[in-house]
């Protein structure tokens, strides 16, 4: 009879013990990866990264697209170098890929729009967005650059941007020193977006 009830015993513990292994929550899945320093188009003087925030980079990190990014789900990489040049990667986890698809649209809409925008909210200032075309990695990646002047003050700043999908994730890249689009290393730039998307998962 003891052996019956020890039988028992021990088939309810593997019973409870599937039932828990069943309920158990998930194994989250792995965060997005992001740029190192060294992965960013070579300088004169080395980048150096920040530490990976939560939510969306403030005071223009995010210039063209500032309120397209949803704080939720979203980390920030923040770059720079002695000569001010700077750069920022920000990465959001859609809920859906269909979100993740308007989500990219919305952003490269934006920043082919920016020279236009700044134009009219900025009376004086010189401001020419271009394409410069898709890159072939994972679900796409789109390169766009930001040529502003202000004739008043004899200052021009170049920006570059990506915007890239992985799945659910999105990802955005920006690139900016003084200067202009001669001054800007467009084909490194598309290495560090390739990268970019590639580290993503």
């Amino acid at each position: 009879m003891s052996k019956l009830h020890t039988a028992f015993a021990t088939a309810a513990a593997a019973a409870l013990g599937l039932a828990a292994l069943a309920t158990a929550p998930a194994q989250a899945a792995a965060q997005p990866a992001f740029l190192a320093a060294s992965q960013m188009p070579p300088s004169s003087t080395p980048w150096t990264a920040t530490q990976i925030f939560a939510g969306v980079p403030e005071n223009g990190g995010v210039l063209c697209a500032p309120y397209k990014i949803p704080a939720q789900n979203t980390r920030y990489r923040e770059f720079s170098t002695e000569l001010d040049t700077n750069g920022v990667q920000v990465t959001t986890v859609a809920r859906t890929e269909a979100d993740a698809v308007k989500l990219v649209d919305t952003l490269r809409g934006a920043i082919a729009g920016c020279g236009t925008l700044l134009e009219q909210q900025n009376p004086g200032l010189q401001a020419v967005s271009a394409s410069h075309g898709k890159l072939a990695v994972e679900e796409g990646a789109w390169v766009y650059s930001l040529d502003t002047a202000d004739p008043q003050i004899g200052i021009s700043d170049i920006h570059l941007f990506s915007v890239g999908r992985d799945g659910r994730t999105v990802t955005l890249v920006r690139w900016g020193q003084m200067g202009d689009l001669d001054d800007a290393p467009l084909t490194a730039f598309r290495t560090t977006t390739k990268t970019a998307v590639n580290k993503l998962h």
